[in-house]
C-alpha cells in the first residue's frame, strides 16, 4: 500500500476513533513520514509545527477572538436588540427579523459564529419564547444567522484562508465577503418571515417585557456598537492600518466601550477575558500548528498533488467539479470546524482552482458560505450546539428547521456561484487586487 494511502487511512481512522482533529492530523502526518520518507525525518516535526504558526497575519486571530468576547460581555447584543426592535416594531416575524439583523451586526465585530450565536441567543431566546416562537425554531434561526459571521468582515475563517492560499489580499477577501454575507442573511430572513406569518407568531415583544424602546434613545445606546464595523472597515479602506493592526484597534475600542460607555466591564474582568481568549486561541493555534506536519508530509509525498490530479481527471467540466467540491465541503462542514477544513482541503483544492482559472477571492467566499451552512447543520453543528444548550432543548429537535435554513442559504450560495460579481464587485471598486 502506498504511503499516500497509509496517511489518508490513518487520518480517517483516527477521526472515526474520536481522536481530536489536531492530533489526528499530526499523527497521520507522522505515519506518512515514516512509511514514505524516513523515520529520521521525524526530526522535522518541531520545525514544521513552529513554521505553521510563525506568521504575522495569524496575530489577528486571537485579537479578533478577544474583540468578540469583550463586545459580548459589554452588553452590546442587548443594546442592538433594543435598537432593532425600536426600528421594526410589533409585527408577525418581527423578532425573527431582529435576531437575523443583530447576528449580522455582531458578526461584524467578532468574526466568530459560535461567539455570535451565544451572545444573541442569551438575549433573544427568552423574548422569542415569550412571544410564542417555538424554542427549536428560535435556536436554529439564531444559529443559522450567526453563521454569517465567517462571511461578514472581520472573519477569522477568511484570515486563515488568506494565509493558506498564497497571494490573496485579505482586504479584498473582507470586502468580497460583505455582500454575500448580507445576501445569506436575507436568504434566511425570507423563510423565517413566511413561517412566522403562517403560524401567526407575534414579533416585537421587547426583551424587558415592557413597551417597545424609543428609536432615538435606543440608537444612542447602540451607536458605539454600530460604529465598531465602521471603524474596522473604514480603517482598512483608508490604509490607516493593516488587518492585523485593525484587530488591535478593535480590541482597544471594545475595551473602551465596555469600561467607559456601557460600564458593564471592570478592569479585573479584562484579565478574565484575556484568559478566555487565550484558551480559545490556543485551540485554534494548536490545530494550525499540528496541521503543519500533515501539510508538510502531504507535500513531500505528493499526496495533495495526486488527489488534485484525480479530482481534475473526474471531469473536463469546471462547473460539474465546482458542484462536487461544494458538496464535499458541505459534508466536511457538517463534521469539522472551518479551520480544519481549510487546512485539510486547501492544499488539494489550490491546484484544482488554478487549473480551471477560478478567482481565488471568489472561490474563498464560496468555501466560506459552504462552511457557514455546516455550522448549523447536524450532526456536528457548532453554532446549533451553542444555541440548543442555551435553549435547553435537544439537537435533534432542530433538524427540520435546520434543513429549511440550509436550503435558504444554499440558494444564496448558488447566486454567488452563478454571479461572481456579487462577491467581486466591491473589492474591485475599492481597488483591491482580485
Amino acid at each position: 500500500m502506498s504511503p499516500d494511502l497509509w496517511m489518508i487511512l490513518a487520518f480517517a481512522g483516527l477521526l472515526i476513533a474520536g481522536v481530536p482533529v489536531a492530533f489526528s492530523l499530526a499523527l497521520a502526518g507522522a505515519v506518512g513520514i515514516v512509511s514514505g520518507l524516513s523515520p529520521d525525518m521525524l526530526a522535522t516535526l518541531g520545525t514544521n509545527t513552529y513554521n505553521s504558526i510563525a506568521k504575522y497575519p495569524l496575530i489577528a486571530i486571537p485579537l479578533f477572538i478577544m474583540t468578540g468576547l469583550i463586545f459580548e460581555r459589554a452588553g452590546v447584543a442587548l443594546r442592538l436588540v433594543r435598537f432593532a426592535q425600536a426600528l421594526i416594531g410589533p409585527r408577525h416575524g418581527g423578532l425573527a427579523l431582529v435576531a437575523v439583523l443583530v447576528c449580522m451586526i455582531m458578526g461584524g465585530m467578532s468574526g466568530s459564529g459560535p461567539a455570535d450565536a451565544a451572545a444573541v441567543a442569551m438575549v433573544m431566546l427568552p423574548s422569542m419564547t415569550k412571544a410564542g416562537y417555538p424554542r427549536p425554531f428560535s435556536a436554529t434561526l439564531i444559529a443559522a444567522s450567526a453563521s454569517t459571521a465567517i462571511l461578514i468582515p472581520p472573519s477569522v475563517a477568511l484570515i486563515l484562508y488568506s494565509i493558506v492560499v498564497p497571494g490573496v489580499d485579505l482586504r479584498a477577501l473582507f470586502a468580497a465577503g460583505l455582500f454575500p454575507g448580507i445576501l445569506a442573511g436575507l436568504a434566511l430572513l425570507v423563510p423565517a418571515m413566511l413561517v412566522s406569518k403562517h403560524y401567526g407568531w407575534e414579533g416585537g415583544t421587547p426583551v424587558e417585557g415592557v413597551e417597545p424602546p424609543k428609536v432615538r434613545e435606543s440608537f444612542k445606546q447602540a451607536l458605539p456598537a454600530l460604529f465598531a464595523p465602521v471603524l474596522i472597515l473604514g480603517g482598512l479602506r483608508s490604509g490607516l492600518f493593516t488587518p492585523t493592526e485593525a484587530a488591535v484597534v478593535a480590541v482597544a475600542y471594545g475595551a473602551l466601550v465596555g469600561l467607559f460607555l456601557t460600564r458593564e466591564i471592570k478592569l479585573r474582568d479584562l484579565w478574565t477575558l484575556l484568559g478566555e481568549a487565550a484558551v480559545i486561541s490556543g485551540v485554534v493555534m494548536l490545530i494550525i500548528a499540528l496541521a503543519g506536519i500533515f501539510a508538510w508530509a502531504g507535500t513531500m509525498l505528493g499526496t495533495f498533488r495526486h488527489l488534485a490530479e484525480w479530482i481534475i481527471g473526474l471531469s473536463d467540466s469546471g462547473v460539474l467539479l465546482l458542484i462536487l467540491i461544494m458538496l464535499a465541503v458541505l459534508v466536511a462542514g457538517m463534521l469539522l470546524d472551518a479551520i480544519s477544513i481549510y487546512l485539510i482541503m486547501m492544499p488539494i483544492l489550490i491546484p484544482v482552482m488554478q487549473h480551471f482559472g477560478w478567482n481565488p477571492v471568489w472561490f474563498g467566499i464560496l468555501l466560506a458560505m459552504n462552511i457557514a451552512i455546516g455550522q448549523f447543520t447536524p450532526p456536528v453543528a457548532v453554532n446549533l450546539m451553542v444555541t440548543t444548550e442555551i435553549a435547553k432543548i435537544r439537537l435533534e429537535q432542530t433538524v427540520g428547521w435546520a434543513l429549511l435554513f440550509v436550503l435558504a442559504m444554499a440558494s444564496a450560495l448558488a447566486l454567488v456561484a452563478i454571479f461572481p460579481q456579487i462577491a467581486l464587485w466591491l473589492p474591485g471598486v475599492l481597488g483591491y487586487n482580485v
